[in-house]
């Protein structure tokens, strides 16, 4: 890890842990896609028709894309409980000041706004930034422009956490479905005790997750760097 500017720079991840990732058994989330792919490619692998070969062709490759898509790697938090993780893989986007969600009753104070989009190619995975309490879920319905475009925080389909951390700070996590993506996976309730790390949620296919810091939290990572979901550290508490 090196520090320029004020700012720490993380190293990417290594070529086995990439390979590891690539390998990673799928989430539980993968099941009805893999049946579908998987059944129709033995079906159509099995006729001489060519057409049907062909057509069991493309959900044998449609298989091996819903096994890459839904990779659920092991993901290892820093044993700190001062710090805020990335609760996505993927590219930043944008660091600003922006007020919390209204749903969330977090105040109108603007607070640090991370926005991580996820590619296709990216792990999928939502992680928790910080151990606590889940205190409200809100969900709101919207359109699906790119969600890499900054208001797509307000215009998209989106789910909005608010985390209660153990001082009583808050912070928040926004799932924000994208041009592809059509559909929003939540694992957690409100009530749920989480740690850093754990697993909430995901959004099939290509999204982006925006982490809201707690107030007079400054977050430590810039525009364009990579992120790992569980692991970078974004800011610390």
């Amino acid at each position: 890890m090196t520090r320029q500017a004020g700012v720490v720079r993380l190293p990417r991840m290594s070529i086995i842990q990439s390979f590891r990732s690539v390998l990673s058994p799928p989430h539980r989330a993968a099941t009805p896609f893999l049946a579908l792919t998987g059944g129709i490619a033995l079906l159509g692998r099995a006729t001489p028709w060519r057409p049907t070969r062909l057509i069991g062709n493309l959900a044998l490759a449609g298989f091996g894309f819903c096994l890459y898509f839904f990779r659920d790697p092991r993901r290892v938090p820093p044993p700190r409980a001062d710090v805020a993780l990335a609760p996505a893989d993927g590219r930043v986007v944008s660091v600003e000041l922006a007020t919390p969600p209204a749903a969330l009753d977090m105040g109108t104070e603007p607070v640090w706004r991370v926005a991580t989009f996820l590619s296709v190619l990216d792990v999928h995975i939502n992680r928790m930034p910080a151990a606590g309490r889940v205190t409200r879920i809100a969900y709101h319905p919207g359109q699906f422009v790119n969600a890499s475009l900054d208001k797509a925080s307000e215009l998209n389909e989106r789910n909005e956490i608010a985390l209660t951390l153990p001082d009583g700070r808050r912070m928040a996590v926004v799932q924000i479905a994208g041009l592809i993506a059509r559909r929003i996976v939540c694992q957690v309730a409100e009530g749920d005790e989480v740690l850093a790390g754990d697993r909430f949620g995901l959004i099939r296919f290509g999204s982006r997750t925006d982490l809201y810091l707690p107030p007079g939290v400054a977050p430590l990572v810039l525009a364009g760097q990579t992120m790992i979901g569980g692991e970078t550290v974004i800011a610390h508490l």
